[in-house]
């Protein structure tokens, strides 16, 4: 892939890390994220500055102000602004070489198959709302194409219980449990990793929301917990695939 970037040595300590192999192998890669918030902003972030030469980014949401707390495209200045069209400029100032798309929508199942039908290299799930996200996995497993997932990151203030395993094998997790117990209907079982925490979310800090579409309750959220998330989703998706490639 062409290089574009006016400053090509920004790759170099990336290069130096992994060696010239691996990052060729990042830079053919094409990567999905859906969802821009707290969790798959900072996905798409890592995802980006690592190398990979492909993205695809969605979400139908705005940015709001009760996101400056914890979401790397909000700022006061973007308030009101689509949420990927931020991202993308972002993404794309930090590579211009990158071959992005970027979709502003709320996902639907009957949409999700003509999304993957781009044979995507990885998948990277860090939507907010129960349905999308169950049928986002249900057929990203389905397609054979290789997914990680966030759970629930609201909540929670403490790095140190954050932690990696595959789906199945989760605990102390509600959205895991509610997710495991839909899946397994649909005779979906694990066979992806997923970042979830094992702090216990207390229930002062949830509360219920009224009028909103996507949505019956809100949890309180830290600054760095979402994006300690997002960094550790980044780290599957780029580990995996220079490691595993073509598989």
């Amino acid at each position: 892939m062409k290089n574009t970037n006016p400053h090509p040595g920004w790759q170099e300590r990336s290069i130096q890390l992994i060696g010239e192999e691996k990052f060729s192998i990042l830079q053919a890669t094409n990567v999905l994220v859906v969802g821009m918030g707290g969790v798959g902003a900072m996905a798409a972030e890592m995802i980006c500055r690592s190398g990979v030469g492909s993205m695809t980014i969605i979400d139908g949401d705005i940015v709001q102000p009760g996101n400056l707390n914890r979401q790397i495209p909000a700022i006061h200045s973007t308030l009101n602004r689509s949420k990927v069209e931020v991202m993308g400029e972002r993404l794309n100032d930090i590579n211009p070489g990158l071959k992005l798309t970027t979709l502003h929508e709320f996902i639907k199942d009957e949409r999700i198959p003509e999304i993957l039908d781009e044979s995507f290299d990885y998948v990277v799930d860090a939507i907010d709302t129960l349905t999308p996200k169950i049928y986002l996995i249900y057929h990203t497993v389905k397609s054979g194409l290789r997914l990680t997932s966030s759970m629930g990151s609201g909540g929670k203030l403490d790095p140190s219980q954050v932690k990696v395993a595959d789906f199945w094998e989760t605990y102390n997790c509600r959205l895991a449990y509610i997710l495991r117990k839909k899946l397994r209907k649909m005779d979906v079982q694990g066979g992806f990793k997923v970042v979830f925490s094992t702090e216990q979310v207390l229930k002062e800090t949830v509360l219920p929301v009224e009028g909103e579409p996507n949505k019956k309750s809100t949890v309180g959220t830290s600054a760095y917990i979402p994006a300690i998330f997002g960094a550790m989703l980044a780290s599957i998706v780029v580990r995996d695939l220079v490691d595993n490639p073509g598989e």
